[in-house]
């Protein structure tokens, strides 16, 4: 992206390195959800001091994510904003439809600017993909076979997929956050629901999206190697 680094290394040294799911999941999910759930009791730490402890784990984790990467990311800026604002709402005591209404929303704004992004020059999906594969080459390669529309074509599908993506998760969260919060904000059942709701936020949210990010990589995947024969082992970046 940055015309003057140089192409030969940009690859692996501008690259971050890939983050470790096991750790992601520990400190975004189990760890918060065991204060939130076993340790916000009164006897412990207390609703505010137990949400405060809990929401540390995912939001130093955002930070960190954010210094290694040295470069702003769009999803882990949200998802710090997401974090600030669930601790917002459990410290100020608002309503806890304001918490429905930040879990429906975040993603469905997402998948809009996703959506809106394929109209400009640097369509979000391209910045998606391009960390995983080598979009010039693939380019390059449907160029030489003159079907450079094609994957003009799967990238614009691509996008409304990864669109749709999101539309689906805010519909889930919609569902999981009316149907999982109890409570109002302020107390130890409300902190305990939300420890509960971020614990099945994976079985129920978190991985019917990764089996839909797959599909929409799959169908990328498979349309390049029949229209370009390129091995897609080829194409990944190291």
């Amino acid at each position: 992206m940055n015309s003057t680094q140089p192409q030969t290394n940009g690859n692996q040294d501008s690259l971050p390195k890939r983050e470790n799911p096991l750790f992601n999941l520990l400190l975004n999910i189990v760890i918060p959800t065991v204060i939130m759930m076993k340790f916000s009791k009164a006897e412990y730490l207390g609703q505010v001091n137990g949400l405060i402890l809990a929401l540390l784990f995912p939001l130093a984790y955002g930070v960190y994510d954010l210094i290694k990467s040295s470069k702003v990311n769009g999803f882990s800026l949200i998802g710090l904003f997401s974090i600030l604002i669930t601790g917002g709402i459990g410290l100020f005591e608002l309503d806890k439809t304001w918490m429905i209404v930040k879990e429906t929303a975040i993603p469905l704004i997402v998948g809009a600017v996703v959506l809106i992004s394929e109209k400009t020059s640097k369509p979000l999906v391209r910045s998606f993909l391009g960390q995983m594969i080598d979009l010039d080459m693939i380019a390059d390669a449907y160029e030489e076979k003159k079907l450079t529309h094609l994957f003009k074509g799967r990238l614009k599908n691509s996008t409304y997929m990864l669109a749709s993506t999101f539309l689906v998760s805010s519909i889930l969260n919609f569902v999981l956050a009316v149907y999982v919060l109890k409570g109002k904000p302020g107390t130890e059942e409300f902190v305990e629901s939300l420890g509960k709701m971020t614990f099945l936020s994976f079985p129920v949210i978190t991985i019917p999206t990764m089996l839909m990010v797959g599909f929409i990589l799959y169908y990328l995947f498979n349309g390049i190697k029949k229209e370009t024969d390129l091995e897609i082992e080829s194409v990944f970046r190291q």
